[in-house]
Parts: structure tokens; sequence; C-alpha cells
């Protein structure tokens, strides 16, 4: 099973889905610094898509400074731990705009967002207070 997933019926562009999808696979730590990508062919053999979009996402994720090409050998992961922060914190900030743009059609206002994201995080420390009881 492939680490990097695609949905067809996003709006959103393959090969953006694949530069996003290695990215989040990196803040996950589920791919590390030094890590080899899949080949293009392999890649596109597998998600079952033109080889010519996983070559243009990897020349994406090169640009950027996530992968670099190896002569004879494909791409590795040259992303280190303060571009994985920022990629980390890039992520974060664009979730919380698309929350608050849907928390502000719905008309709430900034505080009682904050009371609604303070319950959320609440409920989250209870959780981890219950698997640590029953541990």
């Amino acid at each position: 099973m492939s680490i990097i997933t695609i949905d067809l019926r996003k709006r959103q562009l393959i090969y953006e889905q694949i530069v996003e999808n290695v990215k989040l696979q990196i803040i996950r730590g589920v791919l590390c610094e030094n890590d080899y990508m899949p080949s293009v062919r392999s890649l596109a053999n597998e998600l079952g898509i033109n080889p010519n979009t996983i070559q243009k996402a990897y020349a994406e994720l090169e640009r950027q400074g996530i992968i670099q090409s190896v002569a004879g050998k494909g791409s590795i992961i040259v992303a280190n731990a303060a571009v994985v922060n920022s990629m980390q914190n890039d992520h974060v900030t664009e979730q919380i705009r698309q929350i608050a743009k849907i928390v502000l059609e719905a008309g709430f206002d900034l505080e009682q967002f904050c009371d609604a994201a303070k319950s959320v995080f609440s409920c989250k420390e209870d959780e981890n207070d219950r698997d640590k009881k029953y541990n």
C-alpha cells in the first residue's frame, strides 16, 4: 500500500495532491530526511496515473527544497527539521484559516470561535486523561 494517496474527486490537481501528501507524510514522520522516494514509474503504476504527473510533482518538491534528485539512485528527501517545522506551521495555519472561514460564514464571532476551540481541546485532554488512566 502506498504512503501517497490521491482523490480523483477533488478539484485539486493530482500533482498538487501528491506534493501536499508528501509534505504531510514528512510532517507525520512517515517520510524522513534521507529516505528515498518511490521511482516515478513505480509510483505511477501504483497510483494508476501518468508518470508525467509524478514527474511534475517531484519537480515541484525539488523546487521547494523537499527532495533532491540523485543521479542513478532516484529522489531523496532532504527536508530538515526547520523545513518540516515550517511546513507544519503552514499546514496548521491553512487548516485554521479554512475553519475560521466556515465559522465566520456560520455567523460566529471570535469569542464563540475561541470557546468552541477551547471545548475541543478540553475534550481532547479528557480523552488523554482517560487513556492514561486505563493504560
